[in-house]
């Protein structure tokens, strides 16, 4: 009853088809790729210029990701601070209640 019950293999049913033969193929040397012309040289990117108002904005844009993660980080360490309040309070209450039988 406790015995593992290991399944036999089961057979194919039906024809089975032989296995189809490979025939090998000869390799027949091609003509030669002609070399690459030489083409225009494509210009260098242009350098990043900072005006003052692209300046100004990706300060703006930092500043604002910064306040963003900071909000969610100090929601984040508040919540973890407000469960481990209650928890405590669950456990003083627990505790005077057990001790009061």
């Amino acid at each position: 009853m406790f015995r593992p019950k290991v399944p036999t293999m089961p057979h194919p049913t039906g024809p089975v088809a032989p296995p189809a033969v490979v025939e090998p193929t000869t390799i027949t040397p091609g003509t030669p790729a002609p070399p690459p012309a030489p083409g225009t040289a494509v210009p260098p990117r242009p350098a990043v210029r900072l005006t003052p108002g692209t300046a100004l904005a990706l300060v703006g844009g930092g500043t604002a990701v910064v306040l963003v993660v900071g909000a969610v980080l100090v929601s984040m360490l508040l919540a973890v601070a407000l469960t481990a309040t209650s928890v405590a309070v669950c456990a003083v209450v627990i505790r005077s209640v057990l001790t009061r039988r």
